[in-house]
């Protein structure tokens, strides 16, 4: 524990410029003597310590990205799905998921279990093969095997054996030890495999699969059509079959006298062993006979399953093998049932497949029960059961991405009420139709662990829909759907507005807002609109107010002071704030002044103007828009908050900034970002004449969500959009600039990532000599840009930029932002917060405040005046005082946070939840109940006042108010810039957490800014990772790690070490069943298939060592593989060791475990072996 004392005597911010006070965290700038009044000193205990943080990844839900391979473990009863980019997701019971990644990213191919061993083998596209240890609760290599000289194709493991058969590309199949991971000597080479009379080679091997008959049989299919059946013991080919069609898949049937094989013509023939010479049966499935008398040409069928069951027909299930001639036919899986065809049609493409059975004994009858079917963005499991083929309902969230996530929002410690009322509403609408049966993927133990709390986790997605999940207990469960595009009408094709929407997402979310105690949810949409929701037990019969505001102004276009006289916005209400139709009202704004301005104001979207029955859960109550002006399109959002207690919601773009209040439906605040400061400006803005006539554009402002779509043709709409689409290089910036003081648009791009682009989705096509050239990024140019400040500055992520160039950009913009700044910039809101706070130096208490930051790192302060009274606020307008204090940062201000002068979190005032659509009780009317916290509780100590926390891009500061006093400032990144801050809670304490653009997260503690942990935790990050990167409290965050998945992590050391507790246990102790008796007469007539000896076949002894350059054994990490994200420094080499301690304990506990199995088989052996000897001590020799 550590104390910091800060001596605050007449110290205060030097100078607009950003100047600030010598601190014990940073370095001393000079200041300018003060008189307004100080407290003497402030003390604050800091708890939090670098000890207190780890970084390290939780859980990952979701769908997995780019699926490749399918696995199931009949006997653990679990399943796993390999990637394209090296993931293993491995899934159980509800609660058991985890997540294995490879560290070389290679594509995984093929799965394998060690069925009941707790164990998995992964073949990868770069020719390894790994062992996986599935007993512990993060799965953890233990071998790797990389073929250097020959490509992996297919892979087979026996049930029960240790021998792994390894099919290669060039027609080989090599056989590997499961225990040592070692290659055997024993190969089975193509050209041995195939009759020396064959001219062409055979092709990669496609199939590899012991005899049910006899496990000393391996049949080996050859993707050319060639199928041997090889004796590994007499080490020679038994049959050959030379078939015309190339080989997908083959199937045994139990008994293993048949075999099916799946072809590329959509063929199906089946063989007999006692004739190999020809198939006794072939099918074309989907192939009808034409006039001609010729089948039609069909698919390829990719995989059959050939299964048989004890009361009834054999099934017969194979992907694919449609004609060709049925266009726009979806991906299939057809199950043949006797003499019954049945045909599921599918949304995505097969993948893989994989029958369940009910025994993993591959010469029993299988009597399947279920069909897995992986697809490329879904998971279906089939009953077989029933007669209508109904499937399972799926309890993972596997539908994260059915429209794409656009934003995320993350939220902890919620009201405990709030999850079983989202859950009890959205079960009303659950689909039906699903398998009464239990989901047969049970396998694994998870239990709720003690260290729990309410969690809920919003995602916004691209159709404008709303989804609420249960995150609590690192799980992901549905709670709620809302679909934002029944509030509109439905946009008609190629009228009004509605055409000129380039894309099919009008409704697209931009950002939420969610007050969790007053269950008040704002939704931002793509289209320059806000919904504001209120929640309801009961369905109503609401009308949806509208409210249109115009915040189309720029400062360019106010070029006579007599249009701001006409703002009424500071000095009073708005006239229209009374209106009796508030939904059609039309306030006045900077630059609108003219009659001509309010021609064509028709918003992007038009509201449902007619009186809507709405279900129970969250009801539209208000929307606001943003209208097209002069035929320009209106401005992204760029920030919004609301507050319950005040009744208010503000927001801002890159033009200016609105304040609505949503009780009464009337307009505040609309103005333009520089008519805020009024005489407080601290920018010289340099004069310009007037704009020319401006080209119109039919483009809208964002043009689809790129980085979260898998459509290329798609751009990136999102508040990322200037990072991609700045000019090819500083100089032509500058030059255009030069060139036109009217090209407004070179500098249209805001200065930040978290601010909106403020030209219309790309650059306007030139129409003359002076208009900008600015165009996208083609090859060779930096693929991450950003503009900072005044002088479009191009940074960030590590591409072709220099240091030198980066420093000279910097100083450039920086040495001309204080002294003056071209008016051609627009300075964007980036951020807004509701709160009691002081809005001016000579404040005594608290009143309600808008913190307003913007992307040139100046902070504003305006005071409000709210009725007090309930009937009062709801028929007195709220006053808007003048601009209170100026603030300064360094980079594009992101969050603020608030703390008394104790050190504790200050939360925001809200309004206790109320249901207007409840019946009316008279004994306990329903009136409105506010909760405030004063940001100075703590008077008796330390005076009045509160701390002021700000962070930007660049730097975090920490004032004190009411006197504005910098007290402390950090300089979080000089390279890069941050994207995400947040004031968050952990371990009964406050810090400040950042993610920056280069991957780098850090805390810093609270008020003094120490940093207490930077860890370099993602390479470079991209545009979804930044887009949907979130913090909260208890020392969490997430975002999106690819566009079907949310990664969640951890910061906070207490969690870290409880999450051992917290995951699934992947494996149980199960007993395996035993195998049916065959009987005397299967067991003699039907061959010996259990004197079959591996060891003695393929150990070194008989087939000897395999040569050294076809495969390298790679010792695995045993389990340190999560270290790379463990902090620097004692920390991380502490909890290096404590990790290595817990796996030597956990490997000493299973060789224990091993020593005490043989134990006891030597034991039964020697028992037996006596029992043995006294059974035969007296017996003569012809008694035997």
């Amino acid at each position: 524990m550590k104390k910091f004392r800060k001596v605050l005597d007449g110290l205060t911010t030097s100078s607009p410029g950003g100047g600030t006070i010598g601190s014990p965290s940073c370095g001393s700038a000079a200041g300018t003597p003060t008189t307004a009044p100080t407290p003497k000193e402030i003390d604050v205990q800091e708890t939090l310590v670098s000890e207190n943080f780890q970084l390290c990844k939780t859980v990952r839900h979701g769908f997995p990205y780019q699926p490749t391979a399918l696995a199931f473990d009949p006997v653990q009863k679990i399943l796993a799905i390999g990637s394209r980019s090296g993931g293993v997701r491995i899934l159980g019971r509800p609660g058991v998921d985890c997540f294995c990644q490879h560290e070389s990213g290679a594509a995984v191919l093929q799965l394998q279990f060690l069925i009941n061993e707790g164990a998995l083998v992964t073949a990868c596209a770069d020719d390894t093969l790994h062992l996986w240890n599935l007993r512990q609760r993060r799965p953890a290599i233990l071998h790797s095997l990389k073929f250097n000289r020959e490509r992996i194709t297919f892979c087979h493991l026996p049930f029960q054996s240790k021998w792994l058969y390894v099919g290669t590309e060039r027609g080989n199949t090599h056989v590997v030890n499961i225990e040592s991971f070692i290659l055997s000597g024993y190969v089975i080479m193509w050209n041995k495999a195939i009759e020396l009379s064959t001219k062409t080679h055979p092709g990669p091997v496609v199939h590899l699969s012991d005899s049910p008959k006899d496990e000393g049989k391996l049949l080996v299919g050859f993707e050319s059509g060639t199928i041997v059946q090889w004796d590994l013991r007499a080490k020679k080919a038994d049959f050959r079959i030379y078939y015309d069609e190339a080989i997908h898949s083959v199937s045994w049937h139990h008994e293993g006298k048949q075999f099916m094989c799946s072809h590329s013509d959509g063929s199906l023939t089946l063989w007999n062993l006692r004739n190999t010479s020809k198939p006794i049966q072939v099918t074309f499935p989907h192939g009808k006979i034409q006039k001609d008398g010729r089948k039609e040409s069909c698919k390829p069928i990719l995989k059959v399953d050939y299964k048989t069951s004890r009361n009834s027909e054999p099934f017969v299930i194979f992907s694919g093998g449609l004609s060709y001639d049925k266009a726009g036919r979806r991906p299939t899986l057809t199950i043949m049932h006797g003499k019954a065809i049945t045909v599921l049609e599918m949304d995505y493409p097969i993948v893989e497949f994989m029958t369940l059975c009910e025994t993993p004994y591959n010469n029993e009858v299988q009597d399947p029960y279920a069909v897995v079917v992986l697809l490329e963005k879904d998971l279906i499991v089939v009953d077989l059961t029933q007669s209508n083929f109904p499937v399972f309902e799926n309890p993972y969230p596997m539908d994260i991405h059915e429209s794409p996530v656009t934003c995320t929002a993350y939220f902890a410690d919620c009201p405990p009420d709030i999850i079983p009322v989202l859950y009890s509403i959205g079960a009303k609408h659950k689909k039906t139709g699903y398998s009464q049966k239990e989901w047969p993927v049970s396998g694994g133990m998870w239990t709720l662990g003690s260290h729990t709390y309410p969690e809920v986790i919003i995602t916004g997605h691209a159709d404008g829909s709303i989804k609420f999940w249960d995150g609590s207990a690192i799980t992901l469960q549905m709670l709620y759907k809302l679909k934002t595009s029944k509030v509109f009408e439905k946009p008609k094709q190629n009228e009004g507005r509605a055409a000129e929407l380039v894309d099919d997402d009008p409704f697209a979310v931009q950002m939420v807002s969610w007050c969790p105690q007053s269950r008040i949810f704002c939704v931002v949409g793509i289209s320059a609109h806000i919904i504001l929701y209120r929640f309801s037990k009961y369905d109503a019969n609401t009308q949806i107010v509208s409210l249109e505001v115009r915040l189309q102004c720029d400062p360019e276009d106010v070029i006579s002071p007599s249009e701001n006289e006409n703002n009424p916005c500071f000095s009073e209400p708005h006239s229209g704030s009374h209106s009796p139709q508030p939904h059609h009202q039309h306030p006045a704004s900077p630059g609108s002044g003219t009659p001509e301005s309010f021609k064509d104001c028709t918003p992007c979207l038009k509201v449902k103007d007619r009186a809507v029955r709405v279900p129970p859960g969250y009801q539209a109550e208000l929307v606001i828009q943003l209208p097209w002006m002069d035929g320009e399109p209106p401005q992204q959002i760029s920030s919004l908050d609301i507050n319950s207690a005040y009744g208010l919601l503000a927001f801002g773009n890159c033009n200016g900034l609105a304040v609505v209040d949503y009780l009464q439906k009337t307009i505040l605040l609309c103005m333009s970002t520089l008519d805020l400061y009024g005489a407080a400006d601290p920018y010289q803005r340099l004069t310009r004449s007037p704009r020319r006539n401006r080209q119109s554009t039919s483009e809208f402002c964002m043009r689809g969500l790129s980085n979260f779509y898998s459509d290329s043709k798609k751009r990136i709409r999102t508040s990322y959009q200037s990072l991609t689409e700045l000019s090819d290089n500083q100089q032509s910036v500058d030059t255009e600039r030069s060139k036109s003081p009217t090209s407004d648009h070179v500098n249209g791009h805001c200065t930040s990532p978290t601010s909106q682009p403020c030209s219309a989705g790309k650059p306007r096509v030139p129409m003359g000599p002076e208009g900008p050239r600015l165009a996208r990024r083609g090859p060779g140019r930096p693929p991450f840009r950003k503009a900072q400040s005044a002088a479009c500055m191009e940074i960030s992520l590590p591409v072709s930029h220099t240091e030198e160039s980066r420093e000279n950009s910097f100083s450039r913009s920086r040495s001309s932002s204080v002294s003056s700044i071209d008016r051609d910039t627009k300075e964007a809101i980036t951020t807004l917060q509701f709160g009691e706070s002081f809005g001016r130096k000579s404040d005594t208490l608290p009143t309600p405040c808008l913190w307003v930051g913007t992307s040139l790192g100046v902070i504003l302060l305006i005071p409000m005046s709210i009725p007090t009274d309930l009937e009062e606020r709801m028929e007195e307008p709220v006053t808007i005082g003048p601009c209170g204090a100026v603030l300064m940062l360094k980079g594009s201000v992101l969050r603020f946070g608030f703390l008394d002068c104790m050190g504790a979190l200050v939360p925001n005032p809200y309004e206790v939840w109320r249901d207007l659509n409840a019946p009316e009780d008279p004994d306990r009317p329903r009136k409105r109940k506010l909760v405030h916290y004063s940001p100075s509780s703590s008077q008796d100590t330390c005076g009045e006042g509160h701390l002021a926390i700000v962070c930007s891009e660049r730097q975090a500061k920490v004032f004190l108010m009411p006197s504005q006093s910098c007290l402390f400032v950090h300089n979080i990144t000089e390279s890069s810039f941050v994207l995400r801050a947040d004031v968050v809670s952990v371990c009964n304490s406050v810090c400040l957490a950042c993610f920056c653009a280069n991957g780098h997260v850090m805390t810093l503690s609270l008020p003094s800014l120490r940093p207490l942990m930077d860890v370099n935790y993602l390479p470079l990050t991209d545009m979804r990772i930044a887009r949907t990167f979130c913090f909260t409290n208890g020392g969490q965050a997430l975002y999106l790690s690819s566009p079907t998945e949310i990664q969640r992590i951890t910061y906070s050391q207490e969690m870290y070490d409880n999450l051992q507790e917290m995951l699934g246990e992947l494996f149980t102790p199960t007993e395996t069943p035993e195998a049916q008796n065959r009987g005397f007469l299967k067991g003699f007539f039907g061959g010996n298939a259990h004197t079959f000896d591996r060891e003695e076949l393929f150990g070194e002894a008989a087939a000897g060592k395999a040569s050294r350059s076809l495969a390298q054994h790679i010792p695995g990490q045993g389990g340190v593989e999560g270290m790379k994200v463990a902090a620097s420094g004692a920390v991380g080499e502490l909890a290096r060791a404590r990790i290595a301690l817990d796996e030597r304990g956990q490997r000493l506990g299973e060789l224990e475990e091993r020593t005490a199995l043989m134990m006891t088989s030597a034991e039964s052996f020697s028992k037996h072996a006596h029992e043995l000897m006294l059974k035969c001590k007296d017996k003569k020799w012809y008694q035997f």
